[in-house]
């Protein structure tokens, strides 16, 4: 069985943004390793979460996995997303598609903020 990752994001006005999520997909690629990795977006820019399924089975994923790549459990995590799982189970029938926890309330969260305040103030001690 070959998995396939989709790396769930927002989408961005901001092309910066965007190219910041490709280029996670890739280093995640490249951590795992993990063959089978796309990007994709719910708006405003693309591929989407279809568009990265279609992709993925393309490439010879049997299942694919979905990473949500949002900080927070809110409407498009409880809404939208599994709305757009399931037309993604729908359309293809043979895959497994599930979708991996939300990074909301993980502990690493909580260890980076304080890496980020500590190197603020440090910054500000110099």
């Amino acid at each position: 069985m070959k998995t396939g990752y989709a790396i769930f994001a927002h989408g961005s006005k901001v092309e910066g943004a965007n190219e910041s999520v490709r280029t996670l997909a890739r280093r995640f690629a490249q951590a795992g390793p993990f063959d089978l990795v796309e990007p994709c977006f719910l708006e405003l820019a693309e591929p989407d979460l279809p568009a990265a399924v279609a992709a993925l089975a393309g490439r010879g994923a049997s299942e694919v996995i979905v990473l949500p790549y949002f900080l927070t459990f809110g409407r498009h995590l409880a809404e939208d997303l599994p709305r757009l799982s399931e037309q993604v189970r729908a359309r293809f029938p043979w895959l497994s598609v599930r979708v991996a926890p939300p990074l909301d309330g993980h502990p690493a969260l909580l260890d980076i903020l304080v890496e980020r305040a500590r190197a603020v103030q440090e910054e500000a001690n110099r």
